[in-house]
């Protein structure tokens, strides 16, 4: 089986679509010798900062000499994105052979009339399957859909839990309320693991703490307004924390130095269980981390910058980075999301900052909120909104018309993300 066939084999499994459940996963995975059986795992679960979260944290193991895997998704730059291996995707040939392998085992499913497995599941097998083959000391993985019964939940040798922010999103999937959200991401939890998480709501915060008691798990809890903000910048931040000084990230936003804290209270946990990372590590490796498609910088001159906010806690987010680092600055947003997100709650954030803004489809044309409907839903909140054929149209008219202080904004679903920065990337050549 080559990349491409194997590419062409997923895009078949997908039309399984989304299923949350363990019962197929761990039947693929028996198949297959459960390969996550003999790796150890942070995972990490949270509305919003998972990915930074996991970049930060994989990027300081791997300086501190541990051979780290990290599972991701969604991706921006290209599939491969979604294994590495400290830092590298996976190779073409070998996410190929994989690929086969899980193939073969999904057939001898099928074949005892068992239930096939979604793209995610037999994604997440080979992610598993490549970690073990590459002898990975461990893996950062990130839940794909709340945590209980996530398809990356199959897992046993949970060192640490870590939770992002949390806060209302995908309701029809994990729970109306709050609370019935956090329980679900809380089904990350194992008996005997260290729960790491920073401040949350409340009613977050009493689901966290009851889990972690239930499963007798030690708990540490960040706080991330005690940070103390040296400099901050769309290009570079410094902070410190307590006994941790002058930390220096490349991440943008203030809610990036919250995820940074978290981080502080995963090598704090992971020291207590016996691995060993320097401070050099930790510096070192917060200054190397980065993280695409996270209000990322991708061209100067215009200056477009990308960000995947796709629900309301994001959106907020970036408003106040917006406010925080381009105040009095002409702004040209471009917007896609997926249908079920709560765009015009995006909108009434985000869109009364925008001088115009251009409105997408995303790749995904079964899930994109089309760019007509968008276009209505946005224009009580800025009087020039414009639904454009595609996302390449978007790109040039918005730097064509884009003055040498205006900033370009693209933002909301992660999914389109990449094209927008090869076709900018593309531009730039060409000037």
């Amino acid at each position: 089986m080559t990349y491409k066939e194997a590419r062409v084999y997923l895009d078949e499994v997908s039309k399984y679509g989304s299923v949350l459940g363990l019962d197929t996963i761990r039947g693929l995975l028996r198949e297959l010798e459960n390969p996550q059986d003999d790796l150890k795992f942070i995972h990490i679960a949270g509305t919003n900062g998972k990915g930074s979260v996991l970049a930060y944290t994989s990027t300081i193991l791997s300086e501190a000499g541990y051979r780290t895997g990290r599972y991701v998704s969604p991706t921006v730059v290209s599939y491969l994105e979604r294994i590495q291996i400290d830092g590298e995707w996976i190779p073409e040939d070998e996410f190929a052979e994989l690929v086969e392998e899980v193939k073969k085992a999904i057939a001898r499913m099928e074949a005892k009339g068992e239930a096939s497995p979604t793209v995610f599941e037999a994604e997440t097998a080979v992610a598993f399957l490549y970690f073990r083959k590459r002898k990975c000391n461990i893996v950062v993985l990130e839940t794909g859909l709340g945590g209980l019964l996530d398809a990356t939940n199959i897992v046993k040798n949970t060192e640490i839990a870590v939770f992002s922010s949390i806060s209302r999103d995908h309701m029809g999937f994990l729970g109306e309320t709050l609370e019935e959200i956090a329980a679900n991401k809380a089904g990350i939890i194992k008996p005997g693991c260290t729960v790491v998480t920073s401040l949350q709501k409340p009613e977050v915060m009493d689901v966290l703490s009851r889990k972690a008691e239930e499963m007798k798990c030690r708990m540490y809890i960040l706080y991330p307004e005690e940070a103390e903000i040296i400099e901050e910048n769309w290009d570079e931040q410094r902070f410190s924390y307590r006994d941790w000084k002058n930390i220096r990230i490349f991440l943008a936003g203030r809610y990036q130095i919250a995820n940074a804290v978290t981080v502080l209270g995963v090598i704090r946990a992971l020291r207590s269980r016996g691995y060993e990372i320097s401070k050099r590590d930790v510096m070192a490796g917060f200054e190397k981390t980065v993280w695409p498609g996270r209000l990322t910088c991708i061209s100067r001159e215009p200056l477009v910058i990308v960000d995947g906010a796709h629900n309301e806690e994001a959106a907020l987010k970036l408003q106040e980075s917006v406010e925080q680092y381009f105040r009095g600055r002409r702004l040209i947003f471009i917007m896609g999301v997926f249908r079920d997100k709560e765009y015009e709650k995006i909108g009434s954030i985000m869109g009364p900052l925008a001088e115009k803004i251009y409105t997408v489809e995303l790749p995904d044309t079964g899930r994109t909120l089309g760019a007509g409907e968008l276009e209505q839903a946005l224009k009580p909140y800025c009087p020039d909104v414009k639904a454009v054929c595609g996302i390449e149209q978007a790109v040039r008219e918005a730097c064509a018309s884009a003055e040498k202080e205006d900033v370009i904004l693209a933002f909301g679903s992660l999914s389109y993300l990449g094209q927008v920065m090869e076709l900018v990337e593309d531009m730039g050549e060409k000037i």
